[in-house]
Protein backbone atom coordinates (compact mmCIF):
# COMPACT_ATOMS: atom_id res chain seq x y z
CA UNK A 1 0.00 0.00 0.00
CA UNK A 2 0.90 3.66 -0.84
CA UNK A 3 1.15 6.25 1.55
CA UNK A 4 -2.46 8.04 -0.46
CA UNK A 5 -4.36 4.86 0.70
CA UNK A 6 -3.14 5.04 4.51
CA UNK A 7 -3.74 8.59 4.70
CA UNK A 8 -7.34 8.03 3.71
CA UNK A 9 -7.58 4.28 5.96
CA UNK A 10 -6.38 7.15 8.53
CA UNK A 11 -8.72 10.19 7.79
CA UNK A 12 -12.03 7.93 7.60
CA UNK A 13 -10.88 6.33 10.71
CA UNK A 14 -11.16 9.56 12.13
CA UNK A 15 -14.24 10.36 10.30
CA UNK A 16 -15.73 6.72 11.80
CA UNK A 17 -16.59 5.82 8.29
CA UNK A 18 -15.17 2.93 6.39
CA UNK A 19 -16.04 0.14 3.89
CA UNK A 20 -15.65 -3.67 5.51
CA UNK A 21 -12.91 -4.02 1.89
CA UNK A 22 -10.96 -1.26 3.36
CA UNK A 23 -10.49 -2.03 6.84
CA UNK A 24 -9.54 -5.75 6.06
CA UNK A 25 -7.12 -4.57 3.64
CA UNK A 26 -5.47 -2.40 5.98
CA UNK A 27 -5.27 -4.87 9.01
CA UNK A 28 -3.16 -7.24 6.69
CA UNK A 29 -0.03 -5.09 7.01
CA UNK A 30 2.08 -3.27 9.78
CA UNK A 31 0.33 -0.51 12.13
CA UNK A 32 2.81 1.29 12.57
CA UNK A 33 2.46 3.66 9.59
CA UNK A 34 -1.21 4.03 10.29
CA UNK A 35 -0.58 4.63 14.35
CA UNK A 36 2.04 7.11 13.22
CA UNK A 37 -0.28 9.21 11.20
CA UNK A 38 -3.07 8.84 13.09
CA UNK A 39 -1.30 10.50 16.05
CA UNK A 40 -0.41 13.21 13.49
CA UNK A 41 -3.60 14.61 12.38
CA UNK A 42 -5.21 14.52 15.90
CA UNK A 43 -2.13 16.61 16.95
CA UNK A 44 -2.99 18.92 14.63
CA UNK A 45 -6.46 18.63 15.08
CA UNK A 46 -6.00 19.48 18.73
CA UNK A 47 -3.49 22.61 17.76
CA UNK A 48 -6.08 23.86 15.07
CA UNK A 49 -8.68 23.52 18.10
CA UNK A 50 -6.43 25.46 20.10
CA UNK A 51 -5.74 28.09 17.78
CA UNK A 52 -9.00 28.82 17.17
CA UNK A 53 -10.15 29.01 20.90
CA UNK A 54 -7.59 31.73 21.40
CA UNK A 55 -8.52 33.36 18.46
CA UNK A 56 -12.09 33.30 19.42
CA UNK A 57 -11.60 34.61 23.13
CA UNK A 58 -9.43 37.66 22.21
Amino acid sequence: MNWKHRLQGVLAALFGVQSEQHRRMQFSGSPWPYITLGVVFITLFVLMLLAVVKWVLR
